[in-house]
């Protein structure tokens, strides 16, 4: 085989494998906006609830809604978007969801700060650009972190 020949094979392998990681992206972050949606539901639902209904500080709610939309996300996640390809131990596999999702509050409780107190928007509207960008954060870290980018028959 000719160097020409090798060459435009491995080209064509190279191609085949940057599709089929970007296709296994694609997936898991759809999977995964999905059990975010759900999670956020849960999230946002229950911080107008603590802060409208029981007149909670919004920073104090905001950790206890991302805490319940924090269990709903793990549980969806490991149950239906990256099933089977966890790359630690279950406990381990908890650890890291907790301590990223402990990050991803830490990055929520500052932005909402800054929304809230800095720019004066009220805390209802001011959650939507938050949870876009933990979304972000949260899915890239725990993508890359915790679980293999592998698409594996158990999926």
């Amino acid at each position: 085989m000719s160097f020409e020949a090798a060459n435009a094979d491995s080209v064509g392998v190279d191609r085949e494998q940057r599709k089929t990681a970007l296709l296994g992206f694609v997936i898991d972050a759809i999977g995964y906006g999905l059990a975010s949606a759900a999670a956020l539901g849960v999230d946002y639902g229950l911080l107008v609830l603590l802060v409208g209904r029981f007149g909670m500080h919004y920073l104090v709610a905001a950790s206890l809604s991302f805490s319940a939309g924090l269990v709903v996300a793990y549980t969806l996640s490991t149950t239906f978007v990256f099933k089977g390809r966890a790359k630690y131990s279950a406990g381990g596999e908890l650890l890291g969801f907790v301590l990223t999702g402990l990050a991803g509050l830490a990055l929520n409780q500052l932005l909402l700060y800054a929304f809230v107190d800095g720019v004066h928007i009220p805390v209802q509207f001011a959650k939507a650009p938050t949870a876009c960008l933990v979304f972000t954060f949260n899915f890239l870290t725990r993508r890359t972190m915790l679980f293999s980018a592998e698409r594996r028959q158990a999926r």
